[in-house]
């Protein structure tokens, strides 16, 4: 790092502290106010929010590093453009209609109280022991390489650059809520876009052009089956991603993350009306077509220059490991500057990332336990609330990064294998109360527990056999179910099988009243909801959402 990068990343936060000066003077009495930004978010800061939430340093270190170890293997996962529009033509009715604030008060308005509760509960742990953790951890991880500092006034610079970045968005998380969250992050998006583009332009560059990379890793063999790095349909036997597994367990990942995960959907709750929020999806559509291209291809650019021994400034560019490849290009391709704007576009992507996630805890926290148990509380309270467990949520995630750091080897698998396990009771239950009116509040709320019993009986069965040295196939049904079958595989039965839960407990329970779920579920909404809904769309939304399709579509003929 030399003087102008410095210069270039003291500019960015001189940008930053303007923007969270401007948020702390706008007035925020009230939930509404501090957790969904007033309710008057436009498209593009909805768009950006969304990208740039989903944008964090697991994708700069893990989607990288998946490049360079398995090729377009972990694409089905960052091309849903599609499953955004999902969000926003299918769900964003249902959710405006509602006028919520979380997606387990929108449970609670389909089903009942304990569903809310329940899904509260697993929210708030997965995203303190996965989202938060694995966010921080890989943060502190990749600015040390970047940096190349092992110690600093005597202390591990991981711990010092993971602590700081947590208490710096903290700070503006806490002081300006989601306002904070969604205009910031108009400043980060295109900072990282434009920081992510100068490493694939130049990774490119060096290597030879992209002619070059496909001929280098179409003949790197990752099976036994003859599929190699550039292939994203593989053999059905491939033991990590078959592709019917993949499509299958990616689209419930996806779906679950996408359409009903507090941490994305709050951005689209933050929209000033329905046509602001579906606008908003259709612009951070196009916007996650491109992490395959910003990310996990330079890692695929990484492998190539790395196997082909290129030299680069006098140096033979070589990976120490896959989850390096990412910062190690930063470090070996960059000039002086333009590493600084990388490294804003880095701090950007783990800023945002944090921020959205303290926000939508706090939220959860606030709105679906506080709340409940004090309705009468003043407004302004609640904020002071939201903040308070904000710094609650903060520590508990630091407290969680020294276990991180033990699966450090294995991050991007240990998030991906507890989404798989988070998501198929989630998607159930969301999925069955929009579009059939029959589902009970039993059947909704059973569907939630079945998939969460059957989510922890997998990961603890993953953990004791793992530490255990025990031998796929050679155990009986339970471990050949819970922990020799292929976790992708896995997701898809779970989500079956909560499915029917929902809809036998259904049919054995009382039928919710007409009244309670109108405009909730299809075929109940009122003439004037649908009319409100018919005149929130025209041309413009079909054309670009049949674009996104069309580019998606393109994408797998591609690399079929």
């Amino acid at each position: 790092m030399q003087t102008l990068d410095w210069i270039v990343i003291a500019l960015f936060f001189f940008a930053l502290i303007g923007i969270i000066y401007w948020v702390m003077r706008q007035k925020q009495n009230n939930a509404a106010d501090y957790f969904l930004g007033g309710k008057d978010a436009g498209w593009i800061a909805i768009g950006a929010s969304l990208f740039a939430s989903n944008i964090g340093s697991e994708h700069l270190i893990g989607l990288a590093g998946a490049g360079a170890s398995s090729g377009m293997a972990m694409a089905h996962w960052e091309i849903q453009g599609w499953m955004i529009l999902i969000l926003g033509w299918v769900f964003v009715p249902f959710y405006t209609r509602s006028m919520v604030y979380t997606m387990p008060e929108f449970l609670e308005r389909r089903y009942n109280s304990a569903s809310r509760t329940i899904l509260s509960l697993i929210s708030l742990i997965s995203y303190v022991l996965t989202k938060v953790a694995v966010t921080v951890y890989a943060g502190g991880l990749v600015f040390q390489q970047v940096f190349g500092i092992d110690t600093i006034w005597g202390i591990d610079f991981f711990w010092v650059a993971a602590i700081g970045l947590v208490i710096i968005t903290a700070l503006y998380t806490i002081v300006g809520g989601m306002k904070s969250v969604l205009y910031t992050s108009v400043l980060q998006t295109p900072i990282l876009l434009l920081g992510s583009l100068i490493i694939l332009v130049l990774g490119f560059k060096a290597l030879g052009g992209w002619d070059e990379m496909m001929r280098i890793c179409s003949i790197e063999v990752v099976n036994d089956y003859g599929d190699t790095m550039t292939n994203l349909i593989r053999d059905n036997r491939d033991p990590e991603f078959p592709w019917l597994g993949a499509l299958i367990g990616s689209s419930i990942i996806g779906f679950w993350y996408w359409c009903t995960d507090q941490f994305i959907v709050q951005r689209v709750l933050s929209g000033k009306n329905e046509k602001a929020s579906r606008r908003g999806t259709i612009f951070g559509a196009y916007l996650k077509l491109l992490p395959v291209f910003l990310f996990l291809i330079p890692g695929m650019i990484a492998f190539a220059l790395s196997h082909e021994g290129i030299t680069i400034n006098g140096e033979v560019f070589r990976l120490s490991t896959p989850d390096a490849a990412f910062p190690t290009l930063v470090a070996k391709l960059l000039p002086a500057g333009v590493k600084g704007l990388i490294v804003c576009g880095i701090l950007a992507a783990l800023m945002s990332s944090l921020a959205s996630l303290f926000n939508s805890s706090a939220a959860l926290f606030t709105i679906d336990f506080y709340q409940r148990f004090k309705p009468n509380t003043d407004p302004k309270k609640l904020v002071k609330i939201g903040q308070a467990a904000t710094v609650v949520i903060v520590i508990l995630g630091i407290l969680w990064i020294p276990v991180m750091r033990s699966v450090g080897d294995v991050l991007y698998n240990y998030l991906q294998d507890v989404q798989s396990v988070l998501a198929p009771g989630i998607a159930a239950a969301f999925l069955m109360g929009i579009v059939w009116k029959r589902t009970s509040a039993q059947g909704g709320m059973w569907a939630l527990i079945a998939g969460l019993v059957i989510g922890m009986l997998r990961l603890g069965s993953k953990i004791y056999y793992s530490n255990a040295g025990t031998i796929p196939g050679e155990g009986g049904w339970f471990q050949s179910l819970f922990y020799d079958s292929n976790w992708l595989f896995f997701c898809g039965y779970m989500l079956l099988f909560c499915l029917a839960v929902a809809f036998v407990v259904s049919l054995c329970t009382k039928a919710p009243d007409e009244s309670k779920i109108k405009g909730l579920v299809f075929g109940t909404s009122t003439p004037e909801q649908r009319l409100a809904t018919r005149q929130s769309w025209n041309a413009w939304d079909i054309i670009h959402s049949v674009i996104i399709l069309g580019i998606t579509a393109a994408f797998y003929i591609y690399f079929w």
